[in-house]
């Protein structure tokens, strides 16, 4: 048997490193199809999604497998065949999830799915998750529930107090007659 190794040319290292670099840290990646985009639509769709704080990047297949192995990302499937680019989005990937369907409404991308939070999804289970309530909105309702009893019990504190001195005017204005 002959030993047999792989040399990999130093740009294509170069590529997967810097691929690595973008994805460390990221639990948020929403992989599309960029088929039928054009050049300015693909410039406002990333200017839409650095808004919510995500970045869009077009990868080479082969590249992003290896740099999500190496960083030990869950298996993606098929979501790495034909033309695909990638949203890389920090903490909070519902913006960006709802930023990239709603772009998809009138333009022809295609989304394959995603990975978010280290759990894989595919298109349907993308959708649903972009229609949720963002994080924000979730705590803004779970303080507003929990601020609800405090106002009530703050508004019956004040009433009787307000009470007891109309009832003491009202006797002082009998007696004054």
């Amino acid at each position: 048997m002959s030993d047999y190794t792989v040399k990999i040319q130093p740009e294509k290292v170069e590529a997967i490193n810097a691929l690595k670099a973008d994805f460390e840290g990221v639990d948020n990646f929403i992989f599309t199809d960029y088929r039928g985009l054009t050049v300015e639509q693909i410039t406002e769709l990333r200017s839409k999604l650095r808004e919510t704080g995500a970045s869009y990047k077009v990868v080479k297949n082969r590249f992003a497998k290896i740099a999500l192995e190496e960083l030990e990302k869950p298996e993606v499937g098929d979501m790495l065949v034909g033309p695909t680019a990638v949203v890389i989005s920090g903490e909070e990937a519902g913006a960006a999830a709802k930023e990239l369907f709603a772009f998809a409404k009138d333009a022809p991308v295609e989304i394959k799915g995603g990975i978010i939070g280290g759990d894989v999804f595919d298109n349907k289970e993308m959708e649903a998750y972009s229609k949720l309530p963002s994080k924000t909105e979730l705590i803004a309702k779970l303080m507003g529930t929990m601020n609800a009893p405090v106002q009530n019990l703050v508004y019956i504190l004040n009433a009787v107090p307000e009470k007891f001195v109309r009832t003491l005017k009202a006797y002082a204005d009998s007696k004054e007659d």
